[in-house]
């Protein structure tokens, strides 16, 4: 067994039942930020114009946005947890340490916290995966197993 079926093997057995309250709490927070940020482009281009990636804003727009939405839905829905999880991690990273950090470390700065619980949640659920209450549970238990 590798290392990384270890990991599954270790977050599939070790998966609080209140862990998928918390899972599906997290995808429709990214949804409705991938749903924000698509209704408001401009201060997403802002944000990413000011860590100064000049060619790439558009790219670096789109792939936010897309993957706020596909990735928050995944996750609500627990299907692909794992990937959408790690998907969504240098998102997150970029968004705590360059983005919100300018504002300031201190508790009015809301953003830079909820930043933060989601980076430390997304990073849970790469290891934990989706737990009993998932689409991905769901395919594992109705489909038919190989002799």
């Amino acid at each position: 067994m590798s290392t990384l079926e270890q990991i599954e093997h270790w977050g599939d057995t070790h998966h609080p039942a209140w862990l998928d309250i918390v899972r599906i709490f997290l995808g429709v927070l990214l949804f409705m930020k991938g749903v924000s940020f698509i209704g408001d482009t401009t201060y997403l281009a802002t944000l990413i114009q000011g860590l100064h990636f000049n060619a790439w804003t558009v790219v670096a727009v789109h792939y936010v946005a897309f993957a706020h939405l596909v990735g928050g839905l995944m996750i609500m829905l627990g299907c692909l947890t794992r990937t959408a999880s790690i998907a969504q991690l240098p998102i997150m990273i970029v968004a705590v340490f360059f983005t919100n950090l300018r504002n300031g470390f201190s508790y009015l700065n809301s953003e830079l916290w909820l930043s933060v619980f989601v980076l430390i949640m997304l990073m849970v659920f790469s290891v934990i995966g989706s737990g009993g209450f998932s689409f991905d549970e769901f395919v594992k238990r109705n489909t038919p197993k190989r002799n």
